[in-house]
């Protein structure tokens, strides 16, 4: 059966730039194992298979698949298949066009707005459908450090300290002490196989993060290693995010109202994404987090399987 499927480039504007992402339209009879061998043989970070939805008033359910594992919800399959579902239906109307949709995803039900505009990158952001919480670890520094190739030293900035967080899914998240240190990272995944927290499924994905950037607009620049994902690096991880949603709020003490982040990552692989992270606090608690970015087409085929 031929089956369209387009590549997008997703929290960038700029083709060849951000993170690559396959979306399969019409993944109808595929079973789960056949959507794992298609995404183990496009090979990128995440490939989406778009089906019917089980709640007729929603516009697609998906399902997320990196190379080696499907996953229950992630940031830039959310926002490619947003804007790639939105562009398809839709194309680039002359006066622009804003839109809702619903996706159905494993995490549940997943609020996406769409601005389409002539000339320019579809932006899309959705709501975080499950927020940010903080899980138990026992932070060892010198474990860290050595699994990054850094000094212990490297390890923290201001109040920020090694952390285990989940909006859906678990992220050791590992503050350092500046962008230099984050550039000189070698990761190596054996130590990470003895010094990560584990659920019942896999270890957790390492995101490291320091204050500031490479671009002017930068609040923190980031990268994201998950070896259990098959994804030795990913260029920008919006699943990441939406978990350091909840660490920025407890060691930056956000202040009431919306609060606008933008995070980079994939710089150090020639890649740079701009992740835009919006968090509204009321009370003193988090209320609201949204996850958006730019995406634009690189190819589009058919699959014969």
């Amino acid at each position: 059966m031929a089956r369209e499927y387009a590549i997008y480039d997703v929290f960038t504007g700029t083709k060849l730039a951000g993170n690559p992402l396959a979306v399969v339209f019409d993944a109808a009879g595929l079973s789960g194992e056949a959507m794992q061998a298609i995404a183990a043989e496009m090979n990128l970070s995440e490939t989406v298979f778009v089906l019917p939805p089980d709640n007729p008033t929603h516009a697609h359910r998906l399902r997320i698949f990196t190379p080696a594992t499907e996953v229950p919800f992630a940031g830039h399959p959310t926002v490619g298949s947003a804007v790639a579902l939105s562009e398809r239906r839709h194309g680039t109307p002359d006066g622009g066009l804003d839109l809702v949709i619903m996706l159905e995803e494993k995490i549940g039900p997943v609020r996406a707005a769409v601005k389409l505009q002539p000339g320019r990158p579809t932006f899309a952001e959705f709501d975080l459908p499950k927020l940010s919480e903080q899980l138990p670890l026992e932070p060892d520094a010198d474990g860290l450090a050595a699994m990054l190739g850094l000094a212990p030293r490297d390890i923290g900035f201001e109040n920020h300290k090694p952390s285990l967080w989940s909006a859906g899914v678990p992220f050791l998240i590992v503050p350092l002490r500046d962008v230099a240190a984050v550039g000189r990272i070698v990761f190596d995944r054996q130590i990470w196989a003895r010094v990560s927290p584990a659920d019942s499924l896999r270890r957790a994905p390492v995101y490291a993060y320091c204050r500031g950037g490479i671009h002017h607009e930068a609040s923190f620049h980031a990268r994201m290693f998950s070896p259990s994902m098959g994804i030795a690096e990913d260029p920008a991880t919006g699943a990441a995010v939406a978990a350091l949603s909840g660490a920025l709020h407890r060691f930056d003490a956000l202040p009431d109202g919306l609060n606008r982040l933008m995070i980079e990552q994939g710089v150090e692989m020639g890649r740079p994404s701009h992740i835009h992270l919006h968090i509204e606090v009321f009370g003193g608690a988090v209320s609201r987090a949204r996850i958006g970015g730019e995406a634009v087409p690189v190819a589009s085929g058919v699959l014969h399987v």
